[in-house]
């Protein structure tokens, strides 16, 4: 069959079922990391998670920062703190750096919890928290960052599913050492698209010319942008697939330029942070 070069078609299985599924793990802890991708700080973000979470608190983290501009990230870090009303870093798995500042927020977080259970005559536990968030956002990466130090396993917890297990951080911390998956749910095909240009959407549900034309579009808007993109691929005319197959030879037999192959190597080198830092939405549009 076809695929249809105007959409991307998700293939989520059952919504319902998913969001059962990550609830149950937001139900075991006192604190949710919802990851997000700096490169897209609003797509990769997930509308129903505040009720999902009911009245927990939640840290916000911004990974892949490194593929970004840092003066561009502290706006974005403002307005997510201001718009969601919690803490916000940034990070990249490459490195350790803020990895000790989400223990300390996590504890302080989860405070007012203990503190609540130990008014019912409850011995003081650690604060539990899971990481959460859309697929390839870097769940699994941090996870195991914040875990290098303590291989330690506690098991599973009384009253918690058997199959939940956990990791001890610090004394004062467990993990769920499995990410709860955020379900493919935006119907927005703008989401749907800025999605696929960093890799999170399965690529059966796209084409890779479709998606690199749209990125080539988005990317023209912004001629700070363009310049960078021109500059990466030596191109002084339009910013295109064709003129980025002529400049780098990625072409058929015929001579004619080899859309689909130059479509996956331009959406490598941007998904790689070969051509620049960038963020893909925007505050204004956003409001």
């Amino acid at each position: 069959m076809k695929k249809d070069k105007t959409h991307i078609h998700w293939y989520p299985g059952h919504i319902a079922k998913a969001e059962r599924a990550l609830k149950e793990k937001l139900n075991l802890v006192d604190v949710v990391i919802e990851v997000l991708d700096a490169r897209i700080p609003i797509s990769s973000s997930y509308e129903n998670i505040e009720k999902l979470l009911a009245d927990k608190p939640k840290l916000l983290l911004l990974n892949k920062s490194d593929l970004v501009l840092p003066e561009e990230i502290k706006c974005w870090t403002d307005y997510l703190k201001s718009k969601n009303d919690c803490p916000v870093l940034t990070i990249d798995t490459k490195t350790n750096r803020n990895f000790k500042t989400i223990e300390k927020i996590v504890l302080e977080l989860a405070e007012p919890r203990i503190q609540a259970l130990m008014q019912k005559g409850l011995l003081r536990r650690p604060a539990r928290v899971v990481v959460v968030g859309l697929p390839n956002v870097g769940k699994s990466s941090i996870i195991n960052k914040l875990t290098k130090s303590s291989k330690t396993k506690t098991g599973a917890k009384a009253g918690v599913t058997r199959q939940q297990q956990w990791v001890r951080i610090n004394p004062n911390i467990d993990l769920l050492d499995t990410p709860g998956i955020i379900p493919m749910k935006q119907e927005n095909q703008q989401r749907a698209m800025r999605l696929a240009f960093v890799n999170s959407v399965s690529e059966n549900a796209y084409t890779h010319e479709i998606v690199g034309k749209e990125l080539l579009n988005l990317i023209s808007q912004n001629k700070k942008y363009t310049d960078k993109f021109k500059e990466y691929y030596n191109i002084d005319d339009e910013l295109s697939l064709e003129n980025i197959a002529i400049s780098r030879n990625w072409l058929k037999q015929n001579a004619e330029a080899d859309i689909e192959r130059t479509a996956q190597y331009l959406l490598r080198d941007f998904r790689d942070g070969k051509i620049g830092r960038f963020i893909l939405d925007s505050i204004v549009e956003e409001e």
